[in-house]
């Protein structure tokens, strides 16, 4: 089954003169269970693409469909049920006022959650959090508690596909790892589907299945994971890409 399909998106901003062309004629499916990684080098358009699946970029054309849902230029309260994103900047994403309990109970109230309380203590246990982390604030939190506590976030409504953008990059190098294991372990006890955005090759080696690169804001060629690996690309920008991260893709 096909949990994400996109077809023909093109993402602008601004308008005459003015616009910037962000995505152009991309297209490209997800499957249930899958972890599919957009690659390319800052502002190739990999995020853009995230943004505009969420509904946080207002301007795009084409065809979107999402856990069964033909996307409009508004997004249902049964889309952010089964649809979350998670950000690069763990400390931005998180109010700095709000404790782990306000943060995930609100979240939980929104999409009319019950038993908020023993949620909560279950989505501490899911991202390798005590329930001693349950009322302190982000400033009280290292880096890797807060993206733990932003993924936390992500799964209370019980989505079937999380958006990660960039999830590790602001993380320390020996941090990034044990995220990434942590994404691996939910993706398999939950049933997720994955997309995720990446500079780093390496990061998107270890957790996805496949890999569109991205240039200029257009897919330029889709590999498997082993494909890249061994460097089997056919585009020459992809095959400048991957000898340039070769150490860390292997």
């Amino acid at each position: 089954m096909t949990a994400i399909s996109v077809r023909d998106l093109n993402v602008w901003f601004g308008s005459g003169a003015a616009r910037s062309d962000a995505v152009l004629d991309v297209s490209f499916d997800v499957a249930e269970g899958e972890i599919f990684g957009l690659v390319g080098e800052s502002g190739s358009g990999k995020s853009t693409i995230l943004r505009a699946i969420s509904g946080l970029v207002p301007t795009w054309s084409g065809t979107m469909t999402v856990a069964g849902e033909t996307l409009g230029k508004r997004r249902s309260q049964s889309f952010y049920s089964k649809v979350q994103m998670v950000f690069q900047d763990p400390y931005a994403s998180l109010h700095p006022r709000h404790t782990v309990d306000r943060l995930l109970s609100e979240t939980m109230r929104l999409h009319g959650i019950r038993d908020v309380d023993d949620r909560i203590v279950q989505l501490l246990g899911d991202v390798g959090l005590g329930a001693g982390f349950r009322f302190r604030y982000p400033h009280q939190l290292s880096g890797g508690q807060r993206q733990r506590v932003a993924i936390a976030r992500a799964l209370a409504s019980n989505p079937a596909i999380l958006l990660l953008d960039e999830p590790t990059s602001a993380l320390d190098v020996s941090v990034q790892a044990e995220i990434l294991n942590l994404l691996s372990d939910l993706q398999r006890a939950h049933r997720l589907t994955y997309i995720m955005v990446s500079h780093d090759l390496g990061v998107v080696g270890h957790l996805c299945s496949r890999i569109a690169v991205m240039k200029d804001g257009r897919i330029v060629e889709v590999l498997g994971v082993s494909e890249m690996r061994q460097l089997q690309a056919q585009d020459p920008y992809t095959r400048k890409l991957l000898a340039s991260s070769v150490h860390s893709i292997r």
